[in-house]
């Protein structure tokens, strides 16, 4: 029995060791370490944050941990490549450019003939904003990939001091790794271009990859310009003619494919394009970027570009101003770019004598005061004949009131009516007036006003052309608003000495509240603008003076000298009406 309770008592021991050991010693760490551990136990936890395991570790094949290392080794380990990012500085005569060897793009493209509003060579790249692609950026359809092309460290051969010699400038961007990316990008600058270009070869193992070509948002104009002139919008040329796109455009298609001529974003006075893309795909996207801190100024509203080429390597981009000169010599379909609206016939003829005759003045505000003097001359006798026919139907405006207030109680459609249309007819040929004689010379001469304005508000040699005094810039609106308040005076001025010849006193009143609408319109418009319509109205001011002295005085008298004009209309009853003389 004693026994039975000595087995008994070891064996509920035995139990209370192994639920003790089961329960409360397990999860103990301490008593696992001081038991020696096999060498390939710990190779997993050491696999990301470890150096590289030992040579005796790495060479038992037996242990599955050997295969576990692998991912701390880089994917990609570069075998041609910079071993620090730096910028590259070329010049020309016309651009001071800089190039990045990260991602082998362009970092900074600055016009040394156009100043912006800090007597800064003008930049057309938009490099303040984090996060916007710079442009010769390049875009796949991997992500991974594009990754590795706009970030790696490119090695970076070519000659920039070859300009100096007056040769052009080649650079060349190489990036390799072990992953199988070959990138080569090369880089031509002409002397004295602002074309730049682009050759890129891209290849992931055997396989050639065609990306698309990134410029990021442009233009990047920041100069100070009226609320008038013309933001950035998408362009295209295609099948002989010029597609603009305007945000709205662009929001309801963003991408179009097509063989284009050219291809890019423009604003009032610069443009950036792909100059023959050929058969491509041209994505546009608008941009927004903010102002600088602490700044009250609104986001300038930019539009960011790509061009996808199908099948070239080898793209020319333009980056520079919109002359029409330079544009033309380029190719005469680029110098569409400039809208000049549809007096483009006209406007292209005064642009080419604005130059010259800037060349004897050199100053583009007493230019622009001399041409218009010069075409108001050309269009005197216009101006004259208008203002001689004017003046004849003001003499005979009180016998054609007679006439019709003889008939003003019949209806439009009674057939009775059409006698006063015979009476006036006769009445204008026996006085020798012909009533469009006045309105037809006038009309002549407002496609030169509309032309002459399209020019002033598009040529980029206004922008920032001084004239003197405080008008520093003929393509910004005048600070003190001198020159519109002039404008204003001088066309109430002119209206007042206009014959108002069948005009009603309401229509009369309507068109002195037209200066005052102009002058408020004008306080905003380039300085130059201005300027050309306060000389336009002093010339018209002065011309009509001469005609008056030439023509004489309007040949209407008094009772003391009866005319033609009153005898007719004694023989109506004195200026009254058929039926008031019968009651």
């Amino acid at each position: 029995m004693e026994q039975r309770r000595v087995l008994l008592a070891i064996g509920l021991a035995f139990l209370v060791l192994y639920v003790w050991q089961a329960l409360f010693v397990k999860p103990a760490p301490k008593p696992p370490a001081n038991t020696p551990a096999p060498a390939s136990a710990p190779a997993s936890p050491r696999t990301a944050a470890a150096p590289p395991p030992t040579p005796e570790a790495s060479s038992t094949p037996k242990s599955p941990a050997s295969a576990l290392p692998a991912p701390s080794v880089p994917a990609a380990a570069p075998l041609v490549s910079d071993s620090s990012e730096r910028d590259v500085h070329v010049e020309t005569r016309d651009v001071d450019a800089v190039f990045t060897n990260r991602g082998a793009r362009l970092k900074s493209w600055r016009l040394k003939g156009y100043l912006d509003s800090k007597s800064q060579p003008q930049e057309l790249v938009e490099n303040s904003t984090p996060g916007q692609p710079l442009p010769f950026t390049l875009k796949t359809s991997d992500a991974a990939l594009d990754t590795t092309l706009n970030s790696a460290l490119y090695a970076v051969t070519g000659a920039p001091a070859a300009a100096e010699n007056g040769g052009p400038i080649d650079l060349r961007f190489e990036y390799s790794d072990s992953t199988g990316i070959h990138a080569v990008k090369t880089f031509h600058l002409e002397p004295r271009s602002f074309i730049v270009s682009f050759r890129g070869e891209i290849t992931a193992g055997d396989r050639p990859i065609e990306p698309a070509i990134v410029w990021g948002p442009a233009v990047g104009d920041v100069s100070e310009v009226s609320r008038y002139t013309k933001k950035a919008e998408g362009l295209l040329f295609q099948d002989g003619k010029v597609v603009r796109l305007q945000t709205k455009d662009i929001a309801k298609q963003p991408s179009s494919d097509g063989n284009f001529k050219y291809a890019g974003v423009d604003d009032n006075y610069f443009l950036t394009a792909a100059l023959y893309p050929g058969a491509s795909t041209v994505t546009f996207q608008p941009v927004a970027i903010p102002p600088p801190a602490n700044s009250t100024d609104a986001p300038r509203e930019l539009v960011s570009y790509s061009v996808a080429p199908h099948g070239r390597d080898t793209v020319k981009f333009f980056v520079g101003p919109k002359d029409f000169d330079q544009l033309t010599v380029i190719d005469p379909d680029l110098a569409k770019a400039i809208d000049f609206g549809m007096f483009t016939v006209i406007v292209v003829p005064l642009l080419r004598s604005l130059k010259w005759v800037n060349g004897f003045v050199g100053n583009y505000g007493w230019s622009i005061i001399f041409l218009t003097l010069i075409i108001n001359l050309v269009m005197f006798p216009l101006r004259h004949k208008s203002v001689v026919s004017m003046r004849k139907m003001q003499e005979i405006q009180p016998e054609v009131k007679a006439i019709q207030d003889r008939y003003s109680k019949l209806k439009a459609t009674d057939p009775a009516k059409q006698k006063m249309n015979q009476e006036l007819m006769a009445l204008y040929r026996e006085r020798g007036v012909n009533p469009a004689s006045g309105c037809v010379p006038m009309l002549l001469t407002f496609p030169f006003i509309f032309a002459f304005y399209a020019l002033l508000s598009t040529a980029i040699e206004l922008r920032g052309a001084p004239w003197f005094g405080w008008i520093h810039d003929l393509s910004a609106h005048d600070p003190y608003f001198v020159v519109p308040i002039l404008m204003g005076v001088s066309q109430i001025w002119q209206q007042r000495l206009a014959p108002a010849a069948g005009v009603d006193p309401v229509q009369q009143k309507m068109m002195m509240v037209m200066p005052v609408f102009f002058t408020f319109l004008f306080l905003w418009y380039p300085s130059g603008v201005a300027l050309y319509w306060f000389v336009n109205n002093i010339w018209a001011i002065g011309q009509q003076y001469l005609t008056n002295y030439l023509i004489g005085p309007p040949k209407i008298q008094g009772a003391g000298g009866a005319t033609a004009s009153e005898r007719r209309m004694k023989r109506v009853g004195a200026g009254k009406t058929e039926a008031a003389r019968d009651s």
